[in-house]
This record gives C-alpha cells, structure tokens and sequence, in this order.
C-alpha cells in the first residue's frame, strides 16, 4: 500500500511504500487487550504493603478470664478482629509481571500499526529535524498538519531540538523507532512515522 510523505510544513515530498504484513492487518481487539495488559502490569510498582499480625507491635498475653467475661477466650491483642491488630491476608510486596510470547507481542504491534493506517490516522513524514528547540514554532507546523493528539516515531536516534520543542505540548510524545510499543500507539489519536522509523520497523518486525 502506498502513503504520502509530508514534510513537518505539510507539504508533501513524495510517496512510499508501506508492507502489508506491517500496516494492512486486520483490527484485533483481542490481541491488543493482551499486549496493553502485558504492558501495564509490567509497569505496576507492585510496593503495596500492609502489617500482619506477626509484624504488629501487641501483647500475646491472655488478657481475660477463661470463663465468666462475657467473650471470646483471647490470646493475643494483634489478632485482626482488634484495633490496631495485623490485617489477615494484607497485601505484600509483589511483581504483578506475566509472560506473553514473543509472537503475540510481534502481532499486536503490527496490529496496533494497521488500525492507524486503516483508520486514516497515519502520518508519514520525511523527517523531524528543526533548527531551534521552539515549541511555538512546532504548534504552528502541527496546526499545519491538523495534529492535536500524536505519537511521534522517528529512527534510531530523534532530533534534540524536536525532542524539546514537543516535550512542552501536551498530548504529544515522542519515541525512537525502538521503543515503539502498542500502549502508547494506542492512547494518542495520530501516528506519525518518520521514513526512517518505517524502515526501522519493518526491519524489526520483519
């Protein structure tokens, strides 16, 4: 399938070729669901942490008669049913991380590539290079481009100035080509690719 290449002035600068196997899949929520989950709860700090009852400060000494207190026959003040006692079954520190096969991840990332380019919400551009780090300058280019919300992917390395006019626009980022990932594809409305992080993803995904 081929695409226009544009400029960052919005002009355009030719066309390219685009590989069905990357970019002409059909949509599968199912796939993206797994991949955005493995995503997240790899990002989960997982540090959540409350007291039990071997960890709580209290007396384990009987504190009331055996018979005639009108209640139960305690041992110990850090039982959970007591203020101030250990939470029974509390949460502990954990890694809420879980496998997903390489394939499955492959799939999703070229499936999240296709829903963009399928949904008209794919933007190839020859390149992000600007001369100044100017985020009023990169408003008035975006605004050019009719982009509001974007996830910007250029090559193996992404042009300083860019990387600090975007930082300060909001619903923008920007990734090199090897961090493309399916979540951050996913929660911006645009895709926007640079020739070179085509050519890099169709070499990673290939």
């Amino acid at each position: 399938m081929k695409a226009d290449v544009l400029t960052l002035d919005a002009t355009k600068a030719g066309t390219i070729d685009l590989d069905e196997g990357l970019f002409g899949l059909p949509e599968r929520a199912d796939i993206l669901n797994r991949v955005v989950v493995w995503q997240l709860a790899k990002r989960r700090a997982g540090t959540q942490s409350v007291k039990q009852r071997t960890q709580v400060s209290g007396t384990t000494k009987k504190f009331g008669k055996q018979k005639g207190g009108g209640s139960a026959r305690h041992g110990s003040r850090k039982a959970g049913i007591f203020v101030g006692g250990g939470k029974v079954h509390g949460a502990q520190p954990r890694s809420y991380e879980h496998d997903l096969p390489k394939k499955i991840r492959a799939l999703g990332l070229k499936t999240a590539l296709s829903v963009k380019a399928l949904g008209g919400k794919l933007v190839v551009i020859e390149d992000l290079v600007l001369s100044a780090g100017k985020t009023k300058e990169l408003v008035d280019k975006f605004a050019k481009l009719n982009i509001t919300s974007a996830l910007f992917i250029d090559g193996a390395q992404v042009d300083g100035n860019f990387k600090l006019a975007a930082s300060n626009i909001p619903l923008v980022d920007v990734l090199p080509v090897q961090g493309a990932n399916v979540y951050d594809i996913l929660r911006r409305d645009v895709l926007v690719l640079t020739k070179a992080a085509v050519a890099g993803l169709e070499e990673r995904l290939k």
